[in-house]
Order: C-alpha cells, then structure tokens, then sequence
C-alpha cells in the first residue's frame, strides 16, 4: 500500500485539485514501475480468485471488464471463465464519432478482439452496444483507490464518463501498491461501491442522504 498521498498539508494547500491528481500519479507510476513482472502476474491471479468469489460478481449477469493497460491487474483469465459460464460479458470500445467508450458485447475473443485505441484491446465495430443501464457490474481500472471509494484515474475522464451513465455495481480493481489514504477529488466525483486487491475487498459505506 502507498502510504499517505505526496507532500505535507500545507505543499498541498499551494496546489490545485489537478496538481494534486498530477503528482499523485506520478508518485504511484513511480512505485509500480519498480513491482517485478513475476509478482504483477502472481497477485493478477490472487486478484481473479478473491473476484470470482466475491457475491456480488457471482450474481451479476452481465458485467463490464476491461483490457489492462501496462502497470494494471490483469483480469483477463476470468473474463475467459466468466464468457464460458454463460454470463453477458461487455468491453469499452473507443467509438472514433463521439470521441468516448462504449460498452459493447463480446461473445468470441478469438473473433471480436482488435487492438483499439491506445493500443488496447477492445472489441471490433461490429460487436453490439450495450446500454450501460443494462449492466449489473463494472470492473474499474485506475492509476489509485483510497478506501474511501475514491478514484484517481489517468487524467482523460473516459471512465469517469461511463460512470456517469452507470447504476449498477462499481468496482474498483487494483494491486495493493496503488491505494493511498486519500485521493483529491470533487463533491460530484463517482464513487466506487468495492474495492478489490490481491489481499482484500473493501466494501464502501453508502453516504446518507
């Protein structure tokens, strides 16, 4: 775990929201480039055991997963299990019109996988959209987490977008080298209902209205 955010309070009081986020990344980027190969592989799987185990993966019907970028969890093997056990199962494909994801269905990975934007893998422009609404559970990247839900992202808002749009259940999908004691965010910002990390899953306490 990345203990504390970056700097004392009062470096953080010179800086705005964005700066704060900026340095953050840089901070955890930093940590994860040092994290050997071998143990990235090895808590990727203790990651998808603790996943698949969880209630709340077990009971959705369709669920969004992603295609890790370099330095993320890889889910891959149990977006596999999960196509084979019959579920509906969704990627984020870059539509070039809007300039943003959409979720969008994957049946075959052999057949409907292409490398998309920013060389990840997503699915081919023929597989069906998605309605975010129609999903039961989304499988968030990030660059960090903190345990109070928050999520710092990489800075293009794609997600925060799909968020948006999206009721179902949020979780957030990381190792335990990016959660933090805080992530700067806004009022309005999204926040995640779990947290997953190769140790442990962290249910977020709903605020009361």
């Amino acid at each position: 775990m990345a203990r504390g955010t970056f700097g004392s309070a009062q470096e953080k009081s010179k800086m705005s929201l964005d700066e704060q986020k900026s340095a953050l990344r840089k901070k955890i980027r930093a940590v994860s480039k040092i994290l050997a190969p071998e143990l990235c592989k090895l808590n990727s799987q203790k990651l998808c055991a603790s996943l698949s185990g969880q209630s709340f993966f077990q009971t959705a019907k369709s669920i969004l997963f992603f295609a890790p970028m370099p330095g993320e969890p890889d889910i891959w093997p149990l977006l596999e299990e999960t196509l084979a056990a019959g579920k509906i199962v969704a990627k984020p494909r870059f539509d070039s019109i809007a300039k943003n994801y959409v979720a969008s269905h994957v049946r075959n990975l052999r057949d409907e996988i292409v490398t998309g934007k920013f060389g990840i893998r997503e699915p081919a422009a023929h597989c069906a959209e998605i309605p975010l609404q129609n999903l039961d559970l989304i499988l968030v990247p990030g660059v960090a987490f903190d345990l109070q839900g928050r999520r710092l992202g990489r800075g293009k808002g794609y997600y925060d977008r799909l968020l948006e749009k999206f009721s179902g259940t949020k979780c957030g999908i990381a190792f335990d080298e990016q959660i933090v004691d805080e992530i700067p965010a806004r009022a309005h910002d999204i926040k995640m209902d779990f947290i997953l990390t190769p140790t442990r899953c962290a249910e977020i306490a709903k605020e009361e209205i």
